[in-house]
């Protein structure tokens, strides 16, 4: 059915109204507080259209309506305006990230709380998966007698430790000429690389060559459906938020995690933005809620999946617009990592 002008207006102010209050609309409200030119006869006529076709549903006959899974889609599709973020706000989130230490980890779990506050939704973000991990600088340091501490920087911005205990002594300017000479064989290097040269080396740079190598074979074999969350709290306090389904239903998708594997699969591999509403009559276990995922990242290089996850009533054009900005903010501290090789 295609709806007319009058129609998308009357479906565009309800799913507005809704979003916000939680409350079916009537009418007479609709009359009263926004000027379409008609008589509140005339708009009861077009919401009874409206729900006939699927895009408005009525909890009882003496309520107003309130927007379906088709309405909300409809309006996502075709009504829904993008709200940029203040330049205040983007000011706020780039500045948390250049406060933030240059590591992966951190980098998403503060993605995930940004994500979950500018939304007022529940979070998600999965880490980069990167096609190989390569080395960008090594420390050692003494900590005491024999036993030392490795600190190990990847090119991609993970930054790892571990602890060595040693057959002997090392002095730590002795440990910061081996560090020297380690950075210079492998920087740039993958694990095979690495592991290549391990016929060349003796002593104390064998053992940390094993250690970095299991280190960044475990990185590498870091499954993209790993994830850091937040926001349930936000749901939980959603005070207009009445019947429990959507909340059910949110925390069994984080709990449960299989139909959001399969939803960070989905984008990783399409790319782009992706918008699920109430299942889209394919996920029966999300028929009340939605979920906007996006890809991060750069192709053939490193990439991951964000996004929000909250009640069908959600705000759609603020919750794309942050989506839409983080993964842009994302995508540009990866290409500040592999800049170099990008550019090459």
């Amino acid at each position: 059915m295609n709806l007319t002008e009058r129609q998308e207006k009357i479906l565009e102010i309800i799913v507005r109204r809704y979003t916000v209050g939680a409350v079916p609309i009537g009418s007479k409200t609709l009359v009263k507080s926004y000027n379409l030119g008609v008589s509140s006869a005339t708009v009861r006529n077009e919401m009874s259209i409206l729900e006939k076709n699927g895009y408005l549903t009525q909890p009882h006959t003496s309520a107003g309506r309130l927007p379906t899974e088709k309405g909300y889609r409809y309006f996502v599709k075709t009504l829904m305006e993008e709200h940029e973020l203040s330049a205040n706000e983007q000011l706020m989130i780039r500045h948390q990230f250049h406060q933030a230490r240059l590591e992966v980890d951190q980098w998403m779990k503060l993605s995930a709380t940004v994500l979950a506050h500018t939304t007022q939704a529940a979070s998600l973000i999965t880490p980069p998966k990167f096609s190989q991990c390569r080395l960008k600088h090594l420390e050692l340091i003494s900590i005491h007698d024999t036993i030392m501490l490795i600190i190990l920087v990847l090119k991609e911005g993970t930054v790892k430790q571990q602890i060595l205990n040693l057959d002997t002594a090392y002095t730590q300017d002795k440990l910061r000429i081996i560090s020297h000479q380690l950075t210079d064989l492998w920087k740039e290097c993958d694990v095979q690389t690495i592991n290549n040269t391990i016929p060349t080396l003796m002593g104390l740079s064998a053992k940390v060559a094993e250690m970095v190598i299991d280190t960044m074979e475990r990185i590498n074999a870091r499954k993209s459906s790993d994830m850091y969350y937040d926001g349930l709290l936000h749901i939980l306090e959603e005070t207009g938020l009445t019947e429990g389904e959507s909340l059910q239903q949110i925390v069994r998708v984080f709990e449960e995690r299989c139909v959001l594997d399969q939803l960070v699969s989905r984008v990783l591999q399409q790319g782009g933005m992706q918008i699920i509403i109430g299942g889209e009559g394919e996920w029966h276990n999300l028929s009340h809620i939605s979920i906007i995922l996006s890809r991060y990242g750069i192709d053939n290089q490193a990439w991951g999946a964000l996004g929000v996850m909250g009640p069908m009533r959600m705000p759609y054009g603020r919750a794309v617009s942050i989506v839409r900005f983080m993964s842009g903010l994302m995508s540009g501290l990866l290409l500040d990592l592999y800049g170099e090789e990008v550019q090459s």
